[in-house]
């Protein structure tokens, strides 16, 4: 049974309830064994932590930042702040020092946590200009602390502004009054376009968040939950506090690189996702299987087969599989799919949300097919995460991002926009009078800048409004969705579809070098670096094979005609990729000029 309170008492309900049972299980920084702390346990971090920020002179209102991939001591901080009715900010831990120096400001941060050497190397160089910033508090104890440097300590020397409870009385007079309206985060956008801007959540929004989730996503205290995304998006955030607020154990990952091998070491039932890792799970799957037997092959080809026959074809649609289907199904899951699953340390699969991009319909059915419940939603930050989402049990449509979760109006507006009211939409954007007044219709609907329809009650995204390209022969092209198609293929890592203003779409492609330099020994390709393959005409008439086989069901003007290979990722560093790994189209075009405009010489 799920515990609603205010956030700033939530955990200590949860230990109320549920006591000496394992609540978060950890490792600790550079360490390879996995730790566990109780519910009691967990509470009193949380307490130490609000008592440490009064004594270290923090008030209610005021902001601290969290500058770190996911800890342990995430979730203390961010839960001791709502103790004090402070506002806690999180910063991807990719944060350049230019992002995190307009976020301290913008925000007027007194306290700063980072997480481990890169953050506090960031936050140490930037420390001088922030003038309203007092104090740098790390996490990791491994880090080495500028000799120059009188405003860091470690957490665990924070902790004892906290030890034995001094401020309790006064922390539990901060809980009695705190207001649902209270500011609870500001969480910064990533920015695809520009500047990022602070969307403010708040308690009420949480608490109607966890209502309307707890109604139709099926978590419970017998899950237990891997984090992959960061703690900083607020899908991984929304998703997270729903679990805790149902009693789940929380497995907290700290290197999203080792997502895979943490998941086969701890075994969870459910995990928040965004698309691309499906779709990597998707191609190594394939790959693992073209690589066997024919007769596995062959074995893996019917029992895939009847697992879409059983879970798309009947269940999706909300009918029951005839018996030899249902029959065939469980000897097959048994055999042969439990085995994929469990090589994904997925032995007891129950819900896997995934949102965030467009989810391919080819990989969609994929997940469905061999057992795992792969639950597609839809939201923003500004919607506090889920604004619709698949049910499990429940019919649903490949293609479709769910139904809406109860609370929440949707309107489709002018150019089929997305227009979304109720309480857990933001109240509008930090310092922002300018954009919020954008953002808000007369009648109080939030324009998302996503175009889409209502079908049977579900909803569907046609594309990204701003990022709707018009070909120079007035032909609209949504990229996601090319670029999502492309990504399938497994000697695709990366993709940007190119077509505005352009005569037809063209493509920039990172190859998956590791599977293209095996492909290229094989058929006698002579290389010697990423820039020779890229090179080869051999190599680009087999990708470009395989794009014209996935485009098939593309419209003309929608599909592919040339591309250029590149031999480097676009990444953070360069601009080219936002923190949630989006990309940063103008840049990438900016980046690239020479190369696209190449592509369309005549």
């Amino acid at each position: 049974m799920q515990v609603r309170s205010h956030l700033s008492i939530l955990v200590h309900d949860l230990a109320k309830k549920y006591g000496a049972k394992q609540a978060l299980t950890f490792k600790n920084f550079g360490s390879t064994t996995w730790k566990s702390v109780s519910w009691n346990q967990f509470s009193f971090r949380v307490k130490q932590v609000s008592n440490a920020l009064l004594n270290i002179g923090l008030k209610p209102h005021e902001r601290i930042g969290v500058f770190s991939q996911n800890c342990i001591q995430y979730l203390y901080t961010d839960f001791g702040a709502y103790g004090v009715r402070a506002v806690s900010i999180p910063f991807y831990a990719t944060s350049s020092e230019e992002q995190i120096q307009y976020m301290i400001q913008d925000a007027g941060i007194r306290f700063l946590f980072v997480g481990e050497q890169e953050q506090y190397n960031k936050a140490h160089r930037i420390f001088a200009l922030c003038p309203a910033l007092e104090r740098i508090i790390i996490y990791d104890s491994s880090v080495r602390i500028s000799t120059h440097d009188p405003h860091a300590l470690y957490f665990e020397d924070f902790l004892k502004f906290g030890e034995n409870l001094p401020r309790q009385p006064e922390v539990e007079k901060l809980w009695a009054e705190a207001q649902m309206n209270d500011m609870c985060n500001i969480l910064y956008t990533s920015g695809t376009t520009g500047e990022g801007k602070g969307v403010i959540l708040t308690y009420k929004m949480f608490d109607a968040a966890l209502e309307a989730n707890g109604k139709c996503v099926a978590v419970s205290n017998k899950d237990r939950i891997i984090n992959f995304l960061p703690f900083t998006h607020i899908f991984e955030r929304g998703w997270a506090y729903l679990a805790m607020s149902q009693g789940a154990e929380m497995i907290i990952n700290t290197d999203p690189k080792e997502i895979q091998k943490s998941m086969r070491e701890t075994h969870p039932t459910c995990m928040s996702a965004v698309p691309r890792f499906w779709e990597k799970v998707y191609v190594a799957v394939k790959e693992r299987i073209e690589s066997s037997s024919p007769m596995q092959q062959k074995l893996f080809k019917h029992a895939r087969e009847i697992g879409r026959k059983r879970n798309i074809t009947y269940l999706a649609r909300g009918k029951r599989a005839p018996l030899n289907i249902e029959l065939e199904y469980q000897l097959l899951n048994k055999t042969i799919l439990s085995i994929v699953r469990k090589q994904l340390g997925l032995e007891h699969p129950n819900i896997f949300p995934t949102a965030g991009a467009y989810v391919s319909p080819e990989v969609e059915e994929f997940v469905h097919s061999i057992g795992i419940n792969m639950i597609v939603g839809y939201g923003l930050t500004e919607s506090l995460a889920t604004v619709s989402c698949d049910r499990k049990g429940e019919p649903f449509t490949v293609g479709s991002v769910g139904r809406p979760i109860d609370s929440i109006s949707i309107k489709i507006g002018a150019n089929n926009e997305v227009l979304l009211k109720g309480p857990t939409i933001t109240p509008g954007y930090f310092h922002r009078d300018k954009a919020n007044q954008q953002a808000f219709d007369s009648d109080g609907f939030f324009h998302t800048g996503d175009a889409g329809y209502i079908k049977d009650g579900e909803l569907f995204l046609t594309e990204r409004i701003k990022d709707l390209f018009k070909t120079s022969n007035g032909k609209y092209v949504a990229p996601q969705m090319v670029e999502g198609m492309l990504l399938v293929d497994k000697f695709i890592d990366q993709a940007v579809v190119i077509a505005d203003q352009r005569k037809y779409v063209s493509a920039l492609i990172v190859p998956e070098f590791r599977l293209l330099e095996i492909w290229a020994k094989e058929h006698d390709v002579e290389f010697e670096n990423r820039e020779d393959l890229c090179r080869d005409k051999r190599v680009y008439n087999m990708i470009m094979e395989r794009i014209e086989t996935l485009q098939q069901r593309l419209a003309q003007y929608e599909q592919v005609k040339c591309f250029t290979l590149l031999a480097h990722h676009f990444s953070l560093e360069s601009g080219e990729l936002t923190n949630t790994l989006k990309l940063r189209r103008s840049i990438i075009n900016k980046n690239f000029k020479e190369v696209i405009d190449k592509m369309y010489e005549e």
